[in-house]
């Protein structure tokens, strides 16, 4: 068998979490797309640092939309 692949997120905090949470909670399979969209309207705007911040989000989202088959946490 081959190597699985290891997707690594960066958590940078609680707040990070617990948007990635609200949005599951409000938008359930589309929460990937709303943070994806709030990303998209901070970089439209030049904030560098919000948009960073929802692609985490929207990465965290992903993640655990996946479900925890082949991933481990550390």
């Amino acid at each position: 068998m081959g190597k699985a692949l290891q997707v690594h997120v960066h958590l940078p905090d609680r707040a990070a979490a617990a948007d990635a949470a609200e949005l599951i909670a409000r938008f359930g399979d589309y929460a990937a797309s709303e943070a994806a969209a709030r990303a998209d309207r901070s970089r439209d705007i030049g904030n560098v640092h919000h948009f960073c911040r929802w692609r985490q989000v929207e990465r965290i989202i992903l993640l655990l939309a996946a479900g925890p088959a082949g991933h481990s946490l550390h």
